[in-house]
């Protein structure tokens, strides 16, 4: 296996203001209690992102929730965003952009790079959607991607969603 990223806590202060323009609440007791994604077994490929906080989501309910988390990736890479499985299986919980795509020159955007998510119940069902403080939510594995021979941009991010076109 290639070691190509590493996951860390944005500031305390990105994270504070990130949460507080969300949930209006103070984030200090939460932001020490961000666990970085891991993986839970050595064949997964997923790392899993564990919830800040606890929620539910009826069908239709939408939630954004600001992760604390960013990633230092090596170029040549992107970490593609998704619903855990089961999740998604159960109660057809959705990432509103369908694939969260975290590109390694998002680390150093004026932001830090906070990862947020936004998730969505789309449970056909009537299902509601538990989601407890602590257990994974959301996974991102880590893919290797190519680029074509005419490829002459050089152009820098900064900044998250939009910010590149």
């Amino acid at each position: 296996m290639k070691r190509i990223a590493q996951f860390e806590k944005v500031s305390r202060e990105r994270f504070n203001k990130d949460w507080f323009g969300v949930f209006s609440s103070d984030a200090n007791h939460i932001y020490d209690e961000i666990k970085l994604p891991k993986r839970a077994t050595s064949g997964s490929a997923g790392y899993d992102f564990y919830s800040p906080m606890t929620f539910s989501l009826e069908p239709g309910e939408t939630i954004l929730i600001p992760t604390g988390i960013r990633v230092r990736i090596e170029d040549g890479w992107v970490l593609k965003c998704y619903p855990r499985s089961g999740l998604g299986f159960k109660y057809r919980l959705q990432l509103n952009n369908t694939v969260g795509i975290i590109d390694s020159d998002y680390y150093n955007s004026d932001n830090e790079g906070h990862i947020f998510c936004k998730l969505t119940n789309d449970s056909n069902e009537g299902k509601t959607v538990n989601i407890e403080k602590g257990s994974g939510f959301m996974q991102g594995i880590f893919i290797e991607y190519g680029i074509t021979y005419d490829d002459d941009t050089v152009d820098v991010r900064n900044g998250g969603f939009g910010s590149t076109t």
